[in-house]
């Protein structure tokens, strides 16, 4: 029993919110709209309350709460959030046809990237998971989540279309980098497994890595090889000089 008879009552307050945390976190960035997205809704007895805003940063900072309990490992609730926010991101891009048609659809990290988020939850009966119990485990937080946040943040793109299309080429701009790095890295290890190959000579590779069709030079010595490399296509032309003259299979 609480014996005090001191009957104080502390309430806080936070001005602005979950919106003013995100200015908040974004203080010293450049962002791409001045105002955070602020969505809020409430279905099946939960209350959803998210809000965004994108700068000109490579990483994300997204934090999630449920009842104001901050959920360090994510969760439910986090995940829907996240796979919304990439599915309207795709489809607005498609049906304004800022995607061309050959173009792949942006992945969950091109999305993030850049971007700062608060998710908040009201859940009546949280579940949580993990060792330290800051994951929310509820399959109907995910659900609801993504109902609420997609039917807002589809309409705020159509409303807002010079904010929409900053968000769209943010997220293009870091899908050609994340191809770009992967080529990178694929040239890098291609290069490291011919290093360390048998194969005799200089090879002087091409860079197309489809086999049906990349041709390979087999040239004798370095005088012919170097000719051969001036006169080749780069793209799917590979030679390799030997040395010492080429075996005649038909006479040996």
């Amino acid at each position: 029993t609480d014996e005090r008879v001191d009957n104080r009552k502390n309430e806080y307050v936070y001005e602005g919110g979950i919106r003013s945390y995100v200015r908040h976190l974004n203080r010293t960035r450049e962002v791409l709209h001045e105002e955070p997205i602020y969505i809020a809704g409430e279905r099946d007895g939960i209350a959803v309350e998210i809000a965004l805003q994108y700068n000109d940063g490579y990483t994300s900072n997204i934090y999630s709460f449920v009842n104001n309990i901050h959920t360090h490992e994510g969760g439910t609730h986090e995940s829907g959030f996240k796979m919304a926010l990439t599915r309207i991101i795709n489809d607005y891009a498609r049906k304004q046809q800022i995607f061309k048609d050959n173009d792949a659809n942006l992945t969950g990290e091109d999305v993030r990237e850049g971007l700062t988020a608060i998710v908040s939850i009201k859940h009546p009966s949280p579940q949580f998971e993990g060792q330290t119990k800051t994951k929310l485990g509820n399959s109907d937080a995910r659900t609801v989540t993504d109902a609420v946040f997609s039917e807002q943040f589809e309409t705020f793109l159509l409303e807002h279309p010079t904010i929409a299309r900053k968000i769209v080429e943010k997220g293009m701009m870091a899908a050609r980098a994340r191809l770009a790095a992967k080529k990178a890295r694929e040239l890098t290890r291609r290069k490291s497994a011919l290093e360390i190959s048998n194969l005799p000579g200089k090879l002087a590779d091409c860079s197309s890595r489809d086999p049906s069709i990349s041709e390979l030079y087999i040239v004798e010595g370095d005088s012919a090889g170097g000719s051969a490399k001036q006169g080749r296509d780069r793209h799917f032309q590979a030679i390799l000089p030997l040395r010492g003259k080429i075996l005649n299979v038909e006479k040996a």
